[in-house]
């Protein structure tokens, strides 16, 4: 999961793209960089770490021109080195670089057509690159460059590219190019600024990353579009893919995205809501004499459910842990050991708010169950009497293989187990999770805007399809042990 963003401004946008990077880096912790185009000369500065450390004054200075795309990366599958920082670049043809939100799931195979079809190098073990280079390779084979033979050249990947992706890119002698994939698994919005210079175009992975740059947020790019701005402000938009069901990735409304950011026109924040007063209505449903004296949230994303599961419970709602702001999101650390580390210096209990009491921890989903099993026994040793937690998402029972590291199936501690299964190995007096027709109903609203989600981690159903022998190859690829002999090799 990586933030992107793209820009065609009136002015230089790297200072732009700097503070639209940093709102996004929540949505990836490894590394950053950047990508502006200044008439036919292409600039990059990229590298690990967070935005902040990434870049300073001098180099955003260095950046020059009005066009230009950012990224912040989210570690997956083959990306864990210094070399697979994004954006990725190649010369040919035109000039291109390439930023890549999601992940494809036949990418062993592009690499194969990519070499031995379209005769070109694939320099990384990254699907983004793949990426790049299908996508020059279809821009070429148009023999002329403008935005109808871009969109010709993107109707080409979405024929060759299965799985989930966000894009933006630059291409040298016609602007930014922006698109995503059939389904709309992964997010990407297109915002505008009217400005006494001219006009000026944004697309992000959330909305959230336009508010703070000055643009309104027009609409989300449609599922298989494609969308080009040109230097001067010029805007073609056209779905170049045949027609699929629109099926955002649920877990951006669980986990990933920013409470303040809207998504498939559906506020990330109400849908949140939602899923609190679903649970707390589950709860009542199956103990209306439940003895709960306090909710406490495990922050920060549960913390609008857990208000709103207290609101129906009518309990108090407490904060009970602090944390650190300055440990990172322990679901996205790189390693089980990093992650358990993690977990004891980013949150500390207060005692008060534990002692004698029957606490309900809620929480936005539960995956390795590794920080559950911390967060349950620090409430105990802050004095609980009794431990319940509450999960504002179904059990994960699948790995997730559109661009979430969602390890092979056996280390997420849902699968194989019933529901009581989980409970012992989690420690806790009692588990609610909530119910798949119910998160849908949160997420899609009253007005039901989206009936159809990937929510193929808790489903095992995948919208793209997939190959007999997928899972075997990423749990050699994602496993946190084929991680660990990766990096001792």
């Amino acid at each position: 999961m990586c933030g992107i963003i793209g820009i065609v401004g009136t002015g230089p946008v790297s200072p732009a793209l700097y503070d639209g990077l940093t709102v996004l880096q929540h949505r990836g912790q490894d590394a950053a960089g950047i990508a502006t185009a200044d008439g036919m000369r292409l600039r990059i500065h990229k590298g690990n770490g967070l935005v902040k450390d990434v870049f300073d004054e001098p180099q955003i200075r260095l950046l020059g021109g009005r066009m230009g795309i950012g990224h912040c990366r989210y570690p997956t599958a083959g990306s864990e080195g210094s070399d697979e920082a994004q954006p990725f670049y190649v010369n040919s043809p035109y000039g291109i670089a390439l930023a890549h939100n999601g992940n494809l799931i036949n990418t062993e195979a592009l690499r194969g057509q990519v070499f031995a079809a379209d005769r070109r190098h694939v320099n990384t073990e990254s699907d983004s690159e793949v990426l790049l280079n299908v996508f020059a390779h279809e821009l070429a084979e148009q023999g002329t460059l403008s935005p109808e033979t871009v969109i010709k050249a993107v109707a080409g990947v979405h024929a060759r590219c299965r799985g989930g992706y966000a894009v933006v890119s630059l291409v040298l002698g016609l602007g930014l190019v922006a698109f995503r994939d059939p389904h709309g698994i992964r997010p990407l919005v297109l915002g505008r600024r009217d400005t006494p210079e001219g006009i000026e175009y944004a697309v992000a992975s959330e909305s959230v990353a336009l508010d703070i740059l000055g643009f309104i947020r027009v609409r989300d790019i449609k599922p298989g579009e494609c969308v080009v701005v040109t230097p001067r402000g010029e805007l073609f938009a056209q779905v170049c893919a045949p027609a699929a069901q629109h099926a955002p990735c649920i877990f951006e409304f669980v986990y990933f995205a920013r409470p303040d950011s809207m998504m498939d026109d559906v506020s990330v924040h109400k849908a949140r809501m939602r899923m609190g007063v679903k649970l707390g209505e589950k709860i009542l449903r199956l103990r209306p004499d439940h003895d709960i004296d306090t909710v406490i949230p495990i922050p920060d994303t549960s913390r609008t459910s857990a208000l709103e599961l207290a609101n129906v419970l009518g309990v108090k709602y407490r904060e009970g842990f602090i944390k650190n702001r300055y440990i990172g999101r322990t679901f996205i650390m790189p390693g089980q050991g990093e992650r358990v580390k993690s977990v004891r210096r980013k949150l500390n209990p207060i005692p008060l708010e534990f002692r004698d009491r029957v606490v309900l921890l809620v929480d936005d989903s539960i995956v390795r169950g590794t920080t559950s099993r911390q967060i349950i026994q620090m409430a105990r040793e802050a004095g609980a009497r009794k431990v319940y937690l509450a999960s504002a998402a179904p059990p994960v029972r699948y790995p997730n293989i559109y661009g979430i590291d969602m390890p092979a199936a056996e280390e997420l501690v849902a699968h194989g187990r019933s529901e009581d299964d989980i409970q012992h190995q989690l420690g806790c007096d009692w588990l609610i999770y909530q119910d798949l027709d119910d998160l849908k109903q949160a997420v899609g609203g009253p007005k039901q805007r989206l009936t159809h989600f990937d929510a193929s981690c808790f489903t095992g159903e995948y919208v793209t399809g997939i190959d007999d022998d997928y899972f075997e190859r990423i749990r050699a690829q994602r496993s946190d042990d084929a991680k660990r002999l990766r990096r001792q090799a």
